[in-house]
């Protein structure tokens, strides 16, 4: 029985996606435990230069014209054909806009149960999934003898899922890649904004917490003094109160901060995904149980309305001094 543990490496326009370092990180987790090695799995063209820090033993690269750009038929056929002939104990996507689409339809036209939303891999070898948007975890065995899972951001660090080495790289047989049913023509980007929050040393995040458009004035005001930028999640951007040149997000921009203090964000995986390369996050949320904390490394249940006028006020005093 094959015992190693696959990766889908995720790229985007010639950068490696922080989750999948993620998932190189959890992968060595379980292989310790499973005894195997961990293999990643790299489709692009002209793209493995792409590997050269990724921590795996080695790399199974599929290199076609057709999966220059993400589509998930190409995907789909490249990863079923490799799966079906190597069968490996678990095979690791993202449980982002990408992992989530490809690893629904390996799990059906494969016959291999899919584990989603996982967190991380206990020392036995469990899985530990979050649900009810990261409010509950829930604890249990791998299927066996092979599964599919998909990894959300906050279990385990990026640099821990990338090495110094490069792996060893090994060429794959593709299967038929003439009859594609899908291509991409180009990325629709948005307008450049006023700043480039990615770029951005200090972000003040603002969610649905801060409840109207009025309030957005606090963050500001805590920006200004610390010398930041403010962002947003979602919702306050599809409100308008912000423009999505300030959303971060997997439909945003993905952020590495110095440090990100997220106000009144509850931390949803797909807003997680993209700030987990911030070298310090802090996180204000009256719901102690919000999933923002399992990736905050200072974090407070205190109510933002009394919390944020105080920092400021305490950071103009001192900058004032």
């Amino acid at each position: 029985m094959n015992q190693d543990i696959y990766i889908v490496i995720e790229h985007l326009r010639g950068q490696v996606a922080d989750i999948s370092y993620v998932m190189l990180a959890a992968a060595r987790d379980l292989a310790h435990n499973t005894s195997g090695k961990v293999v990643a799995i790299l489709l692009g063209h002209n793209s493995d230069h792409l590997a050269k820090n990724l921590a795996a033993d080695e790399v199974l690269y599929a290199n076609h014209l057709a999966l220059t750009d993400f589509t998930s038929f190409s995907y789909q056929l490249v990863l079923s054909d490799l799966i079906s002939k190597h069968l490996p104990r678990a095979v690791l996507l993202g449980h982002t806009s990408i992992g989530t689409d490809v690893a629904n339809s390996l799990s059906v036209h494969l016959q291999i149960p899919l584990v989603s939303s996982v967190r991380n891999f206990t020392s036995n070898g469990k899985f530990v999934s979050q649900i009810c948007g990261g409010k509950l975890m829930a604890e249990g065995d791998l299927p066996a003898p092979s599964v599919i899972a998909t990894l959300v951001p906050g279990g385990y660090k990026p640099e821990h899922g990338q090495s110094t080495q490069p792996p060893r790289i090994t060429p794959v047989d593709l299967p038929a890649m003439e009859e594609l049913r899908v291509s991409l023509i180009n990325y629709v980007e948005p307008e450049a904004g006023d700043v480039d929050i990615s770029k951005e040393a200090l972000l003040i995040a603002v969610g649905r917490g801060i409840q109207n458009q009025d309030n957005i004035i606090l963050a500001e005001e805590l920006s200004q003094a610390l010398g930041g930028v403010v962002c947003a999640s979602r919702p306050v951007v599809d409100q308008g109160w912000l423009p999505i040149s300030r959303l971060v997000g997997k439909s945003g921009k993905a952020v590495k901060p110095k440090i990100y203090l997220a106000i009144g964000i509850s931390g949803a995986p797909e807003h997680a995904e993209a700030i987990i390369g911030s070298d310090v996050i802090i996180a204000i949320n009256t719901d102690p149980a919000a999933p923002i904390f399992n990736i905050a490394k200072y974090g407070t249940t205190a109510d933002l309305f009394d919390l944020v006028p105080l920092l400021t006020e305490k950071v103009q005093q001192i900058k004032n001094s």
